[in-house]
């Protein structure tokens, strides 16, 4: 059984999710902004095997947790879009420089090209290059289950912003209408506010459809 649970962390309220599989034991993170000794000390109190790190993107409000997880767990390796490394270097450009207390200069382990898939804690996972938020900007897609972590391309009734470096509206709007495929019942956990289905974002978000 795959269990989904979510944590807002961070300065600007993140969805951090944990994402295990209760029969393994095995977890994998997505997109933590924050390190923090508890989480780490709670995945070894309960047996969990952590196996990936997965970021949407590299913002800093996404991935200023990955040194400290790394930190804590060396062989757990980090996923990410290959067209999002200059942003997870760059404290320019993963806004860390502007934004954080202190720079975010990133690397993934695992690079991921559009339509890639995975196998990890029992489900095969498929990389959906999503741009716009950013250019390597990326949705994690579970089909047999059901779910997609959005990051900041899709939210609840919204979309993610544009305005950031390597951001662009165009593209943004054409991965939304890509989103539009996936079945309606589909369950969104986005990058910030509420989880919400595909369905009820195509008849009521006024961005699925530019």
């Amino acid at each position: 059984m795959i269990k989904i649970e979510g944590q807002l962390l961070g300065p600007l309220g993140t969805n951090c999710y944990f994402v295990t599989n209760d029969e393994t034991k095995e977890m994998v993170i997505i997109d933590p902004p924050v390190f923090l000794q508890r989480i780490a000390d709670e995945i070894r109190e309960k047996g969990l095997t952590l196996r990936a790190i997965l970021l949407t993107h590299g913002h800093y409000d996404h991935a200023m947790g990955v040194p400290g997880f790394k930190k804590a767990f060396p062989e757990v390796p980090v996923y990410a879009s290959e067209s999002e490394a200059e942003v997870l270097m760059d404290p320019a450009v993963n806004l860390s420089k502007m934004f954080g207390e202190k720079a975010l200069s990133a690397s993934a382990d695992v690079l991921l090209e559009d339509e890639e898939k995975f196998e990890l804690i029992g489900c095969e996972w498929k990389f959906l290059l999503t741009p716009g938020h950013t250019r390597g900007s990326g949705c994690y897609y579970i089909p047999e289950r059901g779910v997609l972590f959005s990051g900041d391309t899709l939210f609840c009734r919204s979309m993610g912003r544009t305005d950031f470096p390597t951001g662009s509206e165009r593209s943004l709007f054409e991965s939304l209408r890509r989103l539009r495929d996936l079945p309606d019942d589909t369950v969104v956990y986005p990058g910030h506010m509420d989880a919400t289905v595909i369905g009820d974002e195509k008849k009521y978000n006024p961005f699925m459809n530019r």
